[in-house]
This record gives structure tokens, sequence and C-alpha cells, in this order.
């Protein structure tokens, strides 16, 4: 199947420089610390209005905290200052509960960030319309589900939320129509017992109706901390008939990205897995409604992986602060990488910068 936006992938190749001052910089902390993430995940709220049943931030607990706009509007203006790329508003909680994530959107545009979203979709305002969808890369729903039934019982939700969303995106699409704007729309959904048989009426939906540009369909990840475990054991190998089906509902300006790489991963296990983490704390980092900043959001309330927070500290001191220099000799000589989320959102990055680091291949120079 086509995955024009590299979903089933990664998009590191496309920063040669940053990816050079990581190898350059190898254990010279000095060095790494001038190294700004190209991507950051921010979480507005904390609070979510959905309890999903296979939700990986159970154990924070759905806090109602959330971030200042202050602070937001600050640090965004830094980030863009230091060379941060992208950001992604998702989180602990529904991003969209946040009364001012269109004036976050604007200032993450404005500081020259790429600006994107993942949400259930469940709201959405007129302001945000308005003011956040003319500067966004992306905005992708989790719609798990393809009727309003099976969609309340994994969103532990009310079956009318399910007509709610779709009416919500495709308020997103129209509008996104009339306006001429670029921000691709998409909906995911994780494969799951309960919703297989869905995949394809969903798919349909989203072509059909509402008129998203893709649905992703991506596999279950236990998460070391989540308090669910009613996932963890599941088997992804009996779905290529599936697969097939859904290549063919695929058209010029419609693709299901089933994420085949992603399931054949979850099914080997740690068979063949890096040795250590690379991302952390180069690439990537992400920032809780709290203010808190950490170095990898497999590890949110983990003091190894807390850098600051921005709230009582500037991004850049932060970044290039004592914490996060414990981080960086912690990862490279102690974690054990066996003990790290499978599949995590790193996970093919790892890859990549694992065979740059060791090269393992012989004749490199012969290109």
């Amino acid at each position: 199947m086509s995955d024009r936006y590299a979903i089933d992938s990664h998009k590191l190749v496309y920063h040669p420089q940053r990816v050079a001052h990581y190898l350059d910089a190898g254990d010279d902390w000095e060095k790494m610390k001038k190294i700004y993430p190209i991507y950051m995940e921010i979480s507005p709220v904390g609070a979510c209005n959905h309890r999903c049943t296979f939700c990986a931030v159970d154990y924070i607990g759905y806090q109602p905290v959330r971030l200042s706009l202050e602070a937001t509007e600050r640090t965004l203006t830094e980030m863009g200052q230091q060379g941060v790329k992208s950001v992604m508003f998702a989180g602990e909680g529904e991003p969209m509960l946040h009364t001012d994530i269109d004036r976050m959107v604007m200032a993450a545009a404005a500081a020259g960030i790429d600006t994107a979203m993942t949400t259930n979709a469940s709201i959405l305002s007129d302001k945000f319309i308005e003011n956040a969808l003319p500067v966004m890369s992306w905005i992708k729903a989790s719609v798990n589900a393809g009727t309003a039934e099976t969609y309340a019982r994994i969103h532990q939700t009310k079956e009318r939320d399910f007509g709610q969303v779709l009416a919500n995106l495709k308020r997103m699409v129209d509008a996104r129509r009339s306006g001429g704007y670029s921000c691709v729309l998409g909906a995911q959904i994780l494969l799951l017992p309960e919703n297989a048989a869905e995949v394809e009426t969903l798919a349909r939906i989203c072509r059909d109706e509402i008129g998203l540009d893709y649905l992703v369909v991506k596999p279950y990840s236990q998460h070391a901390f989540s308090v669910t475990h009613v996932y963890q054991d599941l088997d992804y190998q009996g779905y290529a008939e599936l697969r097939s089906r859904l290549a063919a509902l695929n058209t010029e300006v419609f693709t299901v990205v089933y994420r085949e790489n992603t399931m054949k991963k979850h099914d080997e296990g740690d068979a063949h897995r890096y040795n250590r983490c690379h991302a952390t704390p180069a690439f990537w980092g992400y920032i809780m409604a709290t203010g808190a900043v950490y170095g990898c959001s497999a590890y949110l309330l983990d003091p190894r992986f807390d850098y600051g927070n921005i709230n009582e500290s500037s991004f850049s001191t932060i970044w290039e602060g004592e914490l996060r220099r414990k981080n960086f000799h912690f990862i490279r000589k102690e974690l054990d990488i066996h003990e790290c989320r499978l599949n995590c959102r790193m996970d093919e990055v790892n890859r990549y910068l694992d065979k740059l680091v060791k090269q393992d291949v012989q004749h490199i120079n012969f290109i």
C-alpha cells in the first residue's frame, strides 16, 4: 500500500546535518547539549473526555492540569529559534479541551515550526477552524471503530460521540476545501479483536462520507507502565486478508496506510532490536501538561527522564541543563533497552541511527 507520508517508516534521513552533528558528538556532552530536537510532542491538558480501553497513559490518571498559554507561547518561540522543526499537540489528555489550543498552534506557526495534532475529534470549536486549521501541517483523529456501538465500547463513551466525531471531521474537510488550506486530514484505528471486522467500514466512511486523505491501521503496543494489559498478547500474523481488502479501497486521493512493518516488528518482539536508544536525548522531547520536559514519552513521570519545567526555566536552560546531561550518560551507559516500549515512536529512527553508528556493513565506501 502507498504510504506517501512515510508513517510506517521514518523521515530522519531528510535531516542529514542534524544526524551529522549527532554522530560527531558521540559521548561528548559539550557537543551533545547543543543538539536541539527536530520534533517535540506537547500535551496542552492532562484531562481527557474518553477512557479508551487501550490507553497507554492511563497510569498518569487524566489529571485536570493544563499548560499556561504564556509559558507555551514563550517556549514555542524559543524552540523555533533553537531549530526545533515540528510540534505535535497530543499527550496525556485531549488537546482540544484546552480553550487556547488555537493560539498555541498559531504561536508554533509564528515561530516557524510545523504543527500537527492527534485528537479524538469529539470537540471542535469555530475559532480552531478559523485560526488553527489554516496553519497546520496535519491533523489525525483516533477513531477506533466503524460503528457507534463498538466505538462507545472501545472509547468508553456515549454512542452519540461517534456521529459527532464524523461530523467534526467533515467540518474540517469542508473548511479546508473552502479556505484552500493545505492541512492533511486523516484518521487512525488501533487494530483490536473488537474492531477488526469494522476496519473496512471505517475506511469507506473516511473516504466516501468525510473525504479524509488517509486512514492508518496500526498495531497495539504495550506500555510498560500502563494499568491495562488486556491487549498485551495480541498477534497480528492473521490479518493478511484484511490488508488485501483494504488495499482495494485506495484511490488517487485516499490511502489506507496499513502498518505492516510495525505489525511485523510487534510479532517479532525483541529479536532484531538495537541495544541502545539513539533518539533520546538528541532528536525529540515531550512536554507534559504540567510543564515538565521529558526526553521520552514512554518514561513520563520517571525522574531519570525529567529535564525540568517550562514554568520555571527557559527551554534552552532545560535542554542544556544538568538533568538532561545525566539522562544522556544514563542512556549511553545504563539503560536496558529491553525495558523500553516495543515499537516506540522512535523505533525506526533508532534502527536507522544504529546502522550509522555501528557501520557493520562491509565496504561502505563503495556507494
